[in-house]
């Protein structure tokens, strides 16, 4: 007589239950998911404005109007600092700059940092970097690929897929463009002088409209780099389960904009398109820091944040344009040609700024301090005919601090740090920024760290030998 079944213990059948969904048909286990490729493109000092997708109706930029149409437009994005090198390395690690030990222009990264390609590669990512670097060589040698596309052949973008293989990608893009030098001749089809939106702060004379023009014709070629990767993408059918990033590393070279932390330095475009995921014609207009784009595409990746990364993903915006955003916002300025130590904190309305050298005027780059729109600031200002907007280019001594009600005065001319109405607001803030700076182990120099190299009130670079501080100084 056969033996008698046991009745099968309680917790075995939800056990099964959960095994057999879990399992799919052929009963093997679930496969993970494949990883998205990954390319972003950067633009070398592109301002927030100056493209299709965010309002300005003279520049032509077509193919970043197509991306943007394609998936998501952040409206709120800001950079970490407006400095080109110590920006690249704070948005590829995903640290404030003072956090990298390479806060400064032409400060290489130290050899304990690591930057996205290096984590990237444990989730079997083939990874590449295309023209500009402006890192050091340890960066460098963390990137799986290098080429400088632009001196060579526009179908590199094939060849670095063709070595991809199968496997999926990471690929960098370091444009060169809007940089300066300038020249005419960039577009077939030149932006007219006469039609170029000039800021407040910039005199209008036509040496600053031309000079304005040949930006805006740097954008359109660099437009047209951005619309051979997206075609070279969707010819070879990898579009849909690609997340291409726009961005850029600071704001235009010019007088007042690139290399300060008011918002025509920090404030950036930002475009996500995955065709996969991101609904087209998406907005987000949360708080949003670049310090959050590593962790962001870690996440998509399948990879968790590492304890050194300062940010947060941002993966949730994708497909929930109400995720909230940051509260608050943090900048900073350090030496480039002259050396600043500015630190910044900007919540939805306002911005506060704390600057260490009140004694100085305002340090322009030198690009930007050798060029037609600075050399109109100076007639101007030989003349006696400099605006308000204008005299705070040259404004001595500095206030130690700025505060801007950003609602009333977009354009942070009008301080209101000592106005009674706002002084909760600027103590509120101090207090944020002070224990920002405590907690990323931040500090206000006690002097001045290295001497300048050009003179800040008429942007002459210095004769003297000045002994470089870094390598890539020379």
């Amino acid at each position: 007589m056969p033996a008698p079944l046991r009745p099968t213990p309680a917790w075995t059948l939800p056990a099964l239950l959960v095994l057999l969904v879990l399992l799919p048909a052929s009963g093997r286990p679930p496969v993970q998911e494949a990883p998205p490729n990954i390319l972003v493109l950067v633009a070398d000092d592109l301002g927030w404005f100056d493209s299709g997708p965010y309002g300005n109706p003279v520049v032509r930029t077509p193919n970043l109007d197509r991306l943007a149409a394609s998936g998501l437009r952040v409206d709120q994005a800001f950079l970490t600092i407006a400095q080109c090198s110590p920006s690249r390395i704070s948005i590829l690690s995903g640290r404030y700059p003072h956090q990298t030990g390479a806060e400064d222009l032409h400060m290489p990264m130290p050899d304990s940092i690591r930057i996205l390609p290096s984590y990237l590669k444990r989730r079997g990512y083939f990874t590449g970097h295309l023209r500009k670097r402006h890192y050091g060589p340890h960066a460098d040698r963390q990137f799986d690929w290098y080429d400088d596309w632009e001196t060579r052949s526009p179908d590199t973008f094939g060849r670095f897929l063709d070595e991809a293989g199968d496997r999926p990608f990471f690929l960098w893009v370091g444009f060169s463009d809007p940089h300066r030098p300038y020249q005419e001749g960039t577009l077939e089809t030149p932006h007219d002088p006469a039609d170029v939106i000039l800021p407040p702060h910039l005199v209008d004379a036509a040496g600053t409209r031309a000079d304005r023009a040949q930006y805006y014709d740097e954008i359109g070629r660099m437009d047209g780099h951005v619309g051979r990767f997206l075609d070279e993408l969707e010819a070879r059918g990898l579009r849909d389960n690609t997340l291409v990033v726009f961005l850029s590393d600071n704001g235009a070279p010019f007088p007042r904009e690139k290399g300060t932390v008011y918002d025509a330095g920090i404030r950036t475009p930002l475009l996500f398109s995955w065709p996969a995921v991101i609904p087209p014609g998406s907005r987000y207009g949360g708080l949003v820091s670049v310090i959050d784009l590593a962790p962001t595409l870690l996440d998509v990746a399948g990879l968790e944040t590492p304890s050194s990364m300062a940010g947060r993903s941002l993966r949730p915006i994708f497909t929930d344009p109400s995720t909230p955003g940051r509260e608050y916002v943090f900048a900073e300025r350090n030496w480039h040609n002259c050396d600043e130590h500015i630190r910044a904190v900007r919540t939805a309305r306002f911005k506060l700024i704390l600057n260490a050298y009140t004694e100085l005027p305002l340090c322009t780059p030198a690009d930007a301090s050798n060029s037609p729109s600075w050399f109109d600031l100076q007639k101007a200002r030989a003349s006696g005919t400099l605006t308000p907007a204008q005299a705070r280019l040259f404004e001595v001594p500095r206030a130690r601090v700025e505060l801007y009600d950003l609602e009333n005065d977009p354009n942070e001319y009008v301080n209101v740090a000592h106005t009674y109405v706002y002084a909760e607001v600027a103590r509120d803030l101090a207090r944020v920024l002070d224990a920002w700076m405590k907690e990323t182990h931040d500090f206000s120099p006690l002097q001045r760290r290295r001497p300048d190299n050009t003179d800040r009130i008429t942007g002459v670079k210095f004769t003297q030998d000045i002994p470089p501080m870094y390598a890539t100084d020379r």
